[in-house]
C-alpha cells in the first residue's frame, strides 16, 4: 500500500500547489447554484490528479466530483474531491483542501487530505495510525458533550439545509461550540487529529468523506455512514471520537 499512499500524497500536493498558486485570483465560474459554485479550477485540479494516478496505475479507475475516468468495474477505484471548499476558495477564504481515497473492492484502503494553505497533510492506510505531516494523530478523548466542539454541515441544497438545520439548532445548545467551516473533508481530518470531537452531516457525497472516513477510524474514532434513500448518491454521516455521547 505504500506505493499507493506515496502516489496519492504526490497527487494531492500537485493539485494543492495549483490551487495555492491561483488562490485569490479571478476564477472562471462554470456553474452557479443557490448555495454552491463550480469553478474551472475544480476541473483543472481533478485532471491533474487523474493524470498522475492513472499514469502510475493505468488499470485503476477514478470517481470524482468532476467526473469519472477509467474502467469503473475495476477493483481499484480512486475517490477524489479535487477542491473541497469551493465556495470558500472563490471568496478568498483560506479553508479548503484536496481529498483522495483509494477503494479496493468497496473497502477504503488509502486516505489523504491536504490543506495547501496551511501545508497540512493527513495521510493513512488501512490498519495503521494516520499521520499529520509525518506525526501520528489520534482522536480526542473528550467524553462530556458540554465540552465538545463539533461541526454540523449544512450541505448545498435547500433539501439538505432543511435536514441539517434542526440538528444544528439542537446541538448548538448542548455543546461548547458548533462550527460550520465549509469543507467536509477538513472537518473529518480535524476529528481524526482531535481538533473536533464530532462531525455530523445529513446529505453528503462520498468523495467528500471517503478519505476522512479511513483517517477517523484509524485514529481511534467511529464513523457511521448511511445512504440516503431520498437523496441520490448522498449519505448521512456521524464521525466522532467514539467516546462522546451525541444523543442523536
Amino acid at each position: 500500500m505504500k506505493h499507493y499512499l506515496d502516489t496519492a500524497e504526490e497527487a494531492a500536493r500537485g493539485a494543492g500547489k495549483l490551487l495555492r498558486q491561483n488562490f485569490r485570483r479571478q476564477q472562471r465560474v462554470n456553474a452557479v447554484a443557490a448555495h454552491d459554485l463550480k469553478l474551472e479550477i475544480d476541473i483543472q485540479a481533478q485532471e491533474l490528479i487523474t493524470k498522475l494516478l492513472l499514469e502510475e496505475f493505468p488499470e485503476h479507475a477514478l470517481y470524482g466530483e468532476e467526473g469519472v475516468a477509467g474502467d469503473q468495474s475495476t477493483e481499484h477505484q480512486w475517490i477524489v474531491d479535487p477542491l473541497d471548499g469551493t465556495v470558500n476558495y472563490f471568496y478568498g477564504i483560506p479553508h479548503f483542501c484536496v481529498s483522495i481515497a483509494l477503494r479496493l473492492r468497496n473497502e477504503i484502503m488509502i486516505g489523504v487530505i491536504y490543506d495547501p494553505i496551511r501545508e497540512e497533510m493527513w495521510s493513512g492506510q488501512k490498519g495503521e495510525v494516520p499521520k499529520l505531516n509525518g506525526h501520528p494523530v489520534h482522536v480526542s478523548d473528550r467524553a462530556d458533550l458540554t465540552e465538545a466542539v463539533i461541526s454540523v454541515g449544512l450541505a448545498k441544497t435547500g433539501e439538505t439545509i432543511n435536514a441539517n438545520f434542526p440538528l444544528l439548532q439542537e446541538m448548538i445548545h448542548r455543546v461548547r461550540k458548533c462550527r460550520i467551516l465549509g469543507s467536509a473533508a477538513l472537518d473529518m481530518a480535524y476529528v481524526a487529529c482531535g481538533r473536533f470531537d464530532a462531525y455530523i452531516e445529513q446529505g453528503i457525497s462520498l468523495w467528500d468523506i471517503a478519505a476522512g472516513w479511513l483517517l477517523v477510524e484509524n485514529a481511534g474514532g467511529t464513523v457511521d455512514v448511511r445512504p440516503r434513500d431520498d437523496m441520490k448518491d448522498k449519505y448521512s454521516i456521524v464521525a466522532s471520537n467514539g467516546v462522546i455521547d451525541l444523543k442523536l
